[in-house]
């Protein structure tokens, strides 16, 4: 990462990389505040740099979010969450597949809050929108579905835990 801020700059696409790759790094050892540090300084420059509906700046705000998930600032977590969401509906359609991981990890967030009954409905339409979009027998549909099954037979109080966002 060094090289690469020093070589290319603090801006370039790989140097960017390599510092999303150290955060991925952080994340995986619990060192929370380090990845937290260090994927605000990614995603402010890939804001710069691309623009705030990019599809690299949304994938480092869904990261941003994990790790607020992870420290328990579940209020950030879901803001931005609600964020990546919404702008992916806009730029690339609510059935997309990027849209619908978006949907899928946010519903996570709204349960950890206790909105139960958004959650529900929320992976209600993720799980009719993969299986119209993917197929009844794709992974994503088949979890969905799954555990949305799971959350009605149970009121949604059932357990449950969040899928690792892509990084």
């Amino acid at each position: 990462m060094e090289t690469s801020k020093k070589k290319l700059g603090e801006d370039h696409p790989d140097t960017l990389t390599s510092m999303n790759n150290l955060v991925v790094t952080y994340m995986n050892q619990g060192r929370w505040d380090a990845a937290e540090e260090l994927q605000v300084q990614v995603l402010e420059t890939r804001k710069k740099k691309l623009g705030e509906d990019h599809p690299s700046t949304l994938t480092s705000m869904a990261n941003l979010a994990s790790t607020y998930r992870n420290q328990g600032r579940w209020d950030a977590a879901e803001e931005l969450k609600v964020q990546v969401m919404e702008t992916r509906k806009k730029k690339l359609g609510e059935d997309h597949p990027s849209t619908l991981t978006s949907m899928h990890n946010l519903l996570f967030t709204w349960k950890a809050l206790g909105k139960n009954r958004e959650a529900i409905h929320l992976m209600q339409d993720c799980a009719r929108l993969r299986r119209s979009k993917l197929g009844p027998l794709y992974p994503n549909t088949v979890s969905s579905t799954t555990i949305l099954a799971t959350w009605e037979a149970g009121g949604a109080d059932s357990e449950w835990a969040e899928p690792v966002s892509s990084r």
